[in-house]
């Protein structure tokens, strides 16, 4: 609630805690090495001290605080469970036999580009960019480990890919979010959708084949991938079997189960394959599920590769999302963050202008709220009505969205996409997002489009907006 004499920030005060938090980041991380949890904390207090200032009472500001962090919590308990799925599908020995599939079907040549395409069709067929890289996308990273490809690589074909199937799948809650928040209608979104991200994902694509075959001259060490094999065959019992688990959480997702329950139900049947197939007990089942897998192999390959999981490893991204969150939750109840976006809106002349502005928030949001969702509801809201004064179809708003909302949230490291990406996948954003291809270019096609006017659908009525 607010108090009678609360009144609107100036832009000034908007800024201030951002290019506080934008120091304090800076300093503590590339100065000194260390997490970003404190700057988000100090950059939290700024930013209420500001909401004082204009008036707000600690219970409005502690309110705001208290949104964010709801807004989150599907997302939190969804990473714990993956935390959970991890430990146990390693222990079942399904996580190894995907390994162990992968190293024996993949060349370095192809492996990039095969990763991004393999987990486009994983996204695009449950919808979840979370879901696909908390399974597929931990096994690739195994594989690509092996193989010799740089991880960053790796994890960056696997992100293009997920979010691929995250912006275009119907079942994705992005995709449903973006045309309700625009106005538009859910199919003719993802079809409007189709102009942008089909030339994203093919020059992405091409991308890795690209840098696939820089690797094509490398001599493999054959003996060292065959002990890795034989060392993953030994220690735990493999077989198409293991396959089950996978399919079942898959099917769930594409039957519009909620994620949640469909990676709780993973989980379990995890566990009981480790039960009955690896003859893990259930005191190890536990110890799994909370602290994750550890190997004792003897081969150091091995061990690093299927010794994590468990909602333990998750903790510090958890604590990550909150502070983030909170800074986030302080700025949007306190009109910072509109004041922020009117004030870019204003630089909005043209079409293209219109477009590259809110490509800008998105990043923006993203970045200073640290959730995909308000990156995508903000925005959505806020210029909702200048692409009708423009005479632009809704779709052309709810399109860019998702080219921008959606798209760069996992290159943000504190960002709750780009906290659970770094978590699952076991690398820093800072590390893979240059090679997040499709992440990178579909803003930037967006953008293209505004100012050239290519597939702006009209609405019925036309303003005097000129066309880039």
């Amino acid at each position: 609630m607010k108090t009678g004499t609360t009144r609107a920030p100036h832009l000034w005060e908007a800024l201030i805690p951002v290019i506080a938090l934008i120091g304090f980041l800076l300093v503590t991380i590339q100065a000194y090495g260390q997490d970003p949890h404190i700057p988000l904390v100090l950059g939290t207090a700024i930013a209420a001290i500001f909401g004082m200032r204009l008036g707000y009472t600690w219970s409005a500001l502690l309110e705001g605080m208290i949104r964010g962090i709801t807004l989150a919590l599907p997302a939190i308990l969804i990473l714990l469970v993956i935390g959970i799925l991890i430990g146990l599908w390693i222990a079942a020995g399904i996580v190894p036999l995907l390994i162990d599939y992968g190293l024996k079907l993949l060349s370095p040549q192809i492996f990039l580009a095969a990763s991004c395409l393999i987990c486009s069709i994983i996204s695009l067929s449950t919808g979840s960019s979370w879901t696909t890289a908390g399974t597929v996308g931990i096994a690739l990273i195994g594989v690509g480990d092996a193989l010799g490809i740089p991880t960053p690589m790796t994890a960056g074909a696997i992100i293009s890919g997920a979010y691929f199937g995250d912006k275009m799948s119907p079942l994705s809650d992005t995709t449903n979010l973006a045309p309700g928040v625009a106005g538009s209608e859910l199919f003719e979104h993802i079809r409007h959708m189709a102009f942008t991200t089909t030339p994203s994902i093919l020059l992405a694509l091409v991308l890795f084949l690209i840098l696939g075959f820089g690797h094509a001259g490398e001599t493999r060490d054959t003996d060292a991938l065959v002990n890795l094999m034989e060392t993953l065959e030994s220690q735990f019992i493999l077989g198409p079997w293991l396959l089950i688990p996978p399919v079942i959480v898959i099917a769930m997702v594409i039957l519009k189960i909620p994620a949640l329950p469909a990676l709780f139900v993973g989980s379990l049947i995890g566990g009981l394959f480790a039960f009955l197939f690896q003859g893990v007990g259930l005191y190890e089942l536990l110890e799994v599920s909370m602290r994750g897998y550890t190997s004792d192999s003897g081969n150091e390959a091995v061990d690093q590769l299927v010794s994590r999981g468990g909602m333990e490893s998750m903790f510090w991204t958890v604590g990550l999302i909150l502070c983030a969150l909170t800074f986030g939750g302080i700025m949007e109840r306190t009109g910072m963050l509109e004041v922020l976006s009117a004030a870019i809106l204003k630089l909005a002349q043209s079409t293209g202008s219109l477009v590259l502005t809110t490509v800008t928030t998105c990043f923006g949001m993203n970045a200073l709220a640290a959730d995909q969702y308000l990156a995508i509801i903000v925005p959505g809201r806020m210029y909702r009505d200048a692409y009708d004064k423009a005479g632009l179809h809704p779709k052309n708003l709810s399109r860019v969205l998702e080219d921008a909302g959606t798209i760069t949230s996992p290159l943000i490291f504190w960002n709750t996409c780009g906290a659970t990406m770094s978590e699952v996948l076991g690398i820093s954003a800072g590390a893979y997002w240059m090679f997040c291809f499709f992440n990178l270019i579909n803003p930037l096609i967006s953008i293209l489009y505004g100012f050239t006017g290519w597939t702006m659908a009209r609405a019925a009525s036309e303003t005097d907006l000129k066309e880039g």
